[in-house]
């Protein structure tokens, strides 16, 4: 959060205008202060990241189905099937854990219309191949970019490719709002489209086959993220920091590893990811997550169970997913945040290396 004195003046700004929502003043600064700060061109702030995807979906005007990952958060698939879309799952690889480009045409039918694919954990998908792929079919790439602020290529904004990219606000996120998320278009066009949509009380209405609904974003929610956005260099650096030093100090530690880092990529850092191989480790992902609880340290199973194996998404399942499925079973995500000290780093390496021992001096005793 930032400083509360930083809050103040725009409450009072706030409270002078009268303005509560329907895109005020504030709101507007903070669309132009993330369009400069992402090097995009328009951008959409909505109440979520979630309602954001709803309504970028809609306003793109999709049918028939959407290929998309097993391998993400629950509301990724809520977007598609609130649209009426039906999800294909292709299954991820496990260099980057994102949805397996090489996979990608042979899900490909004629009743595919898009491709949503998730930029797990902030590293960016293989959007070059998937650009080709989309442009061969004549489909469209909408990118949840949930995880992803702040993230480049070569110092280009990951934002900028496909036909649109969804951010989320979110309170786990890198840059929060408290709730919050926004649409990244490449057109003034598409961006009036999506202000329509996602504003029930526009007077641009969409169409009648395009009913919009109410997912604004406040004007408190933008003053708060125009404080966010100042310290956002200073958070990523810790962050940045943080992760550097859980490698140096859990490097070489059989059975545990690291996603590997890609050239000309800016990472923002958003979750520190450990993929466990139970054999060479000692012992299964559950365990350690339950060792390291037991010890007050809070560790999280992203994304575990799949998101193809939950109830209300089972039956578009076609067929096993095992990468995404082995990665569910065994990845872990570390404590990270971006003021988090070094010896609360050292704490949670030194509870991995005594469970790590302890468990390789019992199977040495067996």
């Amino acid at each position: 959060m930032p400083p509360l004195d930083e809050v103040i003046p725009y409450l009072e700004r706030i409270w002078e205008s009268g303005m509560l929502t329907n895109e005020g003043p504030i709101h507007a600064e903070f669309e132009q202060s993330l369009c400069r700060y992402l090097g995009v061109n328009y951008i959409s702030l909505c109440s979520s990241g979630s309602t954001a995807l709803m309504i970028a979906l809609k306003g793109i005007g999709l049918s028939g189905q959407v290929i998309t990952t097993p391998f993400t958060f629950p509301a990724t698939l809520q977007a598609i099937i609130w649209n009426n879309l039906e999800p294909v799952f292709v299954d991820i690889n496990a260099r980057d854990l994102n949805l397996d480009e090489g996979l990608l045409e042979s899900a490909i039918t004629p009743r595919t219309t898009a491709v949503l694919p998730v930029h797990v954990f902030g590293t960016p998908c293989n959007v070059s191949m998937i650009g080709q792929m989309a442009r061969k079919y004549g489909i469209r790439v909408i990118y949840d970019a949930a995880h992803s602020f702040g993230v480049s290529i070569n110092g280009t904004s990951i934002c900028s490719y496909g036909d649109l990219s969804v951010l989320s606000f979110h309170a786990t996120k890198v840059l929060n709002t408290f709730e919050g998320g926004a649409i990244v278009c490449h057109d003034e066009e598409m961006k009036r489209n999506m202000d329509a949509l996602k504003n029930a009380e526009a007077t641009a209405r969409p169409k009648p086959a395009e009913c919009g609904i109410n997912v604004k974003m406040n004007e408190f929610q933008a003053a708060f993220g125009l404080c966010q956005l100042k310290h956002i260099d200073r958070a990523l650096a810790g962050r940045k920091a943080a992760v550097l030093k859980y490698k140096e100090l859990l490097k070489g530690m059989n059975g545990l590893r690291f996603l590997p880092a890609s050239e000309g990529v800016s990472y923002n850092y958003t979750f520190l990811p450990v993929v466990l191989d139970p054999a060479e480790f000692g012992a299964g992902r559950d365990e350690l997550h339950d060792f390291l609880r037991d010890n007050n340290i809070t560790t999280r199973k992203y994304f575990f169970p799949l998101a193809c194996d939950l109830p209300e998404f089972s039956k578009f399942k076609t067929e096993e997913m095992p990468v995404a499925q082995s990665i569910a079973s065994s990845i872990l995500c570390l404590p990270l945040f971006h003021d988090i000290t070094d010896e609360q780093i050292m704490s949670v390496v030194a509870a991995i290396y005594r469970f790590h021992t302890k468990r390789h001096q019992n199977r040495r005793n067996c």
